[in-house]
């Protein structure tokens, strides 16, 4: 099959698979940057008209970058599931389309068919959806994981309260901490990005978390998120962790710039499983965003969609209780405006759902992208219209360590009211017996910190 279409008396032809793949994307910065995006909406349209035709086969007979050079494609193409690729091998990726969006394709049916496509297939598939299509077809993939708590259940939205410190202060943390609990925010983890990336440091804050939970008995989970190193030596160390955590990249390159490799994962999966805290099977937390194999020259000029998928193609691996694309974090190089981030949100959390992962989105930008809060706002409602598994909240929508704009606790907690959604089952019984809900809305009491500093 060759690779090109005539469009409005003009030929296109593209020379690879993966030319069609970068230039059939939306507008992105960052595939200008890398020089793999389309010049011109014409040569867009012609693109995704010929990826439309591709069989699925074709991905495996023509990988955009070979197993024999990378890990990631090589353990992405160990994973399929052969009796159910075989199902499907001669569709289109336009056929793969048209069956996601079916009425008749729920979420049994579309988690079966993920395990028998690659992640370039599935990237493919999202590169001819509207935003309209990627919220249709993530809203049917339901995807509940279990670590203390169960979070993903239809009807439910979770949250991971964010209560960074810019000097790791326990004390300040706690301040923050008690705030989003009194929002009902915390449900998915009480996750902490740390100043200090030592042994010692990550202990001390997994301490005083736990510490929290324990004294009042909130079902949830806690993490640090240092390098997974360091949490391993905190780990061997006695310290408390439900969770462990690590950002991932879709290429081995990528991820030998993150410091990491599956050798690595593998013995952090084997440490959780035998020393975490967790009474449950799925102990992983990942984070993902796309730009981040480009930022370390590590994408082999493969298009940034692509690369995202990848990632959630390595991360299936593991089974984690929790993934989340941060969607706006590394800037308007990669991803230049709020249209561009509301995109790339609703292409990760579909493209992650259908690899059937618990995908959240840390619904984000920095100061210097074209961008403001309303933004953000869009992106969260259509998000928990797509049934996003759970959002990410810091105090007053501003992280004072990591300086970057995200949802605040109370802007979730708005979401959840809007949408008529509710926290995990668990911790929802909880801010019942707290007070903070009643009959599943928030209270009176909800708001103040001070409910759990200083008692009832």
């Amino acid at each position: 099959m060759s690779l090109k279409t005539t469009l409005s008396g003009m030929t296109y032809t593209f020379t690879s698979l993966k030319e069609v793949m970068g230039k059939a994307n939306e507008e992105r910065s960052g595939d200008e940057l890398a020089g793999v995006g389309a010049r011109d909406l014409r040569e867009r349209i012609a693109a995704k008209l010929v990826l439309a035709e591709v069989p699925l086969s074709r991905f495996r007979s023509e990988p955009l970058l070979p197993p024999e050079q990378d890990e990631v494609s090589r353990l992405i193409e160990e994973s399929v599931d052969e009796a159910v690729y075989r199902t499907v091998e001669r569709w289109t990726v336009a056929e793969l389309r048209e069956f996601l969006l079916s009425p008749a394709a729920d979420s049994q049916q579309l988690l079966r068919l993920s395990k028998g496509l690659t992640s370039e297939m599935i990237a493919a598939a999202a590169k001819l959806m509207t935003n309209l299509d990627l919220i249709q077809a993530a809203g049917k993939i339901e995807v509940v994981t279990r670590c203390n708590t169960e979070v993903g259940h239809a009807g439910t939205l979770a949250s991971r309260a964010q209560p960074n410190h810019p000097a790791d202060s326990p004390a300040g943390m706690k301040a923050s901490l008690c705030e989003a609990l009194s929002y009902g925010i915390g449900d998915a983890v009480i996750g902490i990005n740390p100043v200090m990336d030592s042994a010692e440091n990550t202990r001390e804050l997994l301490l005083a978390v736990k510490e929290v939970m324990e004294r009042w008995s909130i079902p949830t989970q806690n993490c640090v998120l240092s390098h997974v190193t360091t949490q391993m030596k905190a780990i061997r160390q006695g310290a408390p962790a439900d969770l462990i955590f690590q950002s991932l990249a879709g290429t081995e390159a990528g991820n030998a710039a993150f410091g990491i490799n599956a050798a690595l994962l593998g013995e952090a999966d084997d440490l959780i499983r035998r020393e975490g805290t967790a009474s449950g099977p799925n102990r992983w937390y990942f984070e993902t965003g796309q730009g981040s194999e480009l930022s370390s020259n590590a994408h082999h000029g493969i298009d940034q969609v692509t690369l995202e998928a990848r990632c959630y193609g390595l991360a299936r691996l593991y089974r984690p209780f929790l993934v989340n694309t941060v969607v706006g974090f590394i800037g308007p190089e990669y991803l230049y405006d709020s249209k561009q981030v509301i995109r790339a949100g609703l292409e990760d959390h579909f493209m992650g759902k259908l690899h059937g992962l618990p995908m959240g989105v840390d619904v984000c930008y920095t100061n210097h992208m074209r961008a403001d809060q309303n933004d953000m706002d869009n992106l969260s409602v259509l998000l928990g219209s797509a049934g996003v598994n759970f959002l990410i909240g810091v105090p007053m929508a501003d992280d004072c360590m990591l300086n970057y704009q995200s949802l605040s606790y109370h802007d979730i907690a708005t979401v959840r009211e809007l949408l008529r959604l509710a926290p995990a089952p668990e911790f929802a019984r909880w801010l019942e017996e707290q007070g903070i809900t009643e009959g599943g809305g928030l209270t009176a009491r909800a708001g103040n910190p001070l409910l759990l500093a200083e008692g009832r």
